[in-house]
């Protein structure tokens, strides 16, 4: 059994990889008991909502990276009342939970905990992406990237005279850190980038510890590049997408190279076989609905690494479309 603190949304992520049918979770939940409800003073009387522990026998969860719930389905096993009964759990940051097994925790899954909790607490990350009529805003967290806001100058005084066109820009710039300004919040780190010089215009404009990178495109396409080359340094380094794209960056220099690399799960289990593998980056959610134990114990036999990785990002994308693993090699097989 495990007993679970949720303090931050990435640790909602790891959780829903763990809420799979075969387990229990129990939580402090409500539920109406109908033995209160009745007749009074000639109306109708609503059941009282009863908070108590329940524990439901899983039947599936519902997540989606950056939510600030996780909601679990499934039976209720033990509770004052209504045994047998559906209920759902909606599990919020700062909520505790029992998470129970009829079989052993799998390594893989104790090894997701034991990196939830090292993860757990780190900033997220804004990035801002400056062009001279656009910039888009994204967050990061330990498991995903995704755009917050967009603002787009269209026009931008490209056809009238350059004082003009001076001042669209500025209250352009202006409109961006307003709005940025409001919604980042307080202490969160920030990184501006973009090619050109537009990104230094509108770094005075906004508040909080700011990094300004200079980038070779503009849109997702830079923010992309800050992740993947690591260019953001230490406000970024710690972060699972960081080292997951990092990795999987290398795996698609080896394949345009033809170099150490496999994919496909017959490939993966020939380069098992011979001891070639390195580090195995397997899509999280496609490690548990698959049968991957046993390529998964072998890896320790010959001293590999497993990588659990999210596709809550461009680079993850680009694995399930891989077929959702892939493996660095020490060697060609």
């Amino acid at each position: 059994m495990y007993r679970i603190r949720i303090d931050c949304e990435d640790d909602l992520w790891a959780l829903a990889r763990l809420c799979v049918k075969g387990r229990s979770i129990g939580m402090l939940g409500e539920r109406r008991d109908q033995t209160t409800a009745g007749q009074e003073g000639g109306r109708a009387k609503a059941a009282e909502r009863k908070k108590m522990w329940i524990k439901l026998a899983i039947e599936s969860n519902e997540f989606h990276t950056f939510a600030d719930t996780l909601r679990v389905h499934g039976i209720i096993e033990e509770a004052q009342f209504d045994q047998g009964s559906h209920h759902t759990h909606i599990v919020e940051v700062r909520d505790e939970v029992e998470l129970t097994s009829h079989k052993e925790f799998p390594k893989v899954d104790q090894d997701l905990i034991k990196q939830a909790c090292s993860d757990s607490g780190k900033a997220k990350v804004v990035i801002i992406v400056v062009e001279t009529d656009e910039a888009i805003l994204f967050e990061v967290s330990s498991r995903g990237v995704r755009e917050v806001s967009t603002w787009t100058m269209r026009g931008g005084g490209k056809y009238t005279g350059a004082k003009l066109s001076e001042g669209v820009s500025k209250s352009f710039y202006e409109k961006i850190s307003r709005e940025a300004n409001d919604s980042i919040p307080e202490g969160t780190p920030i990184v501006i980038c973009g090619p050109g010089h537009a990104r230094e215009k509108l770094a005075p404009l906004i508040n909080g510890a700011k990094k300004l990178i200079a980038t070779s495109m503009g849109g997702r396409g830079a923010a992309n590049e800050v992740i993947s080359e690591g260019l953001a340094g230490d406000i970024l380094s710690e972060h699972a997408v960081v080292r997951e794209t990092a990795l999987l960056e290398e795996v698609w220099r080896r394949i345009s190279t033809n170099g150490p690399v496999a994919y496909g799960r017959e490939m993966i289990e020939k380069a098992l076989e011979e001891g070639a593998i390195e580090t195995l980056l397997v899509s999280a959610d496609l490690l548990r609905e698959s049968d991957w134990e046993n390529i998964v114990s072998s890896l320790s036999d010959i001293g590999a690494k497993l990588v659990q990785c999210s596709t809550d990002h461009d680079a993850g994308e680009q694995l399930l479309g891989m077929g959702g693993a892939v493996a660095l090699l020490r060697f060609k097989v």
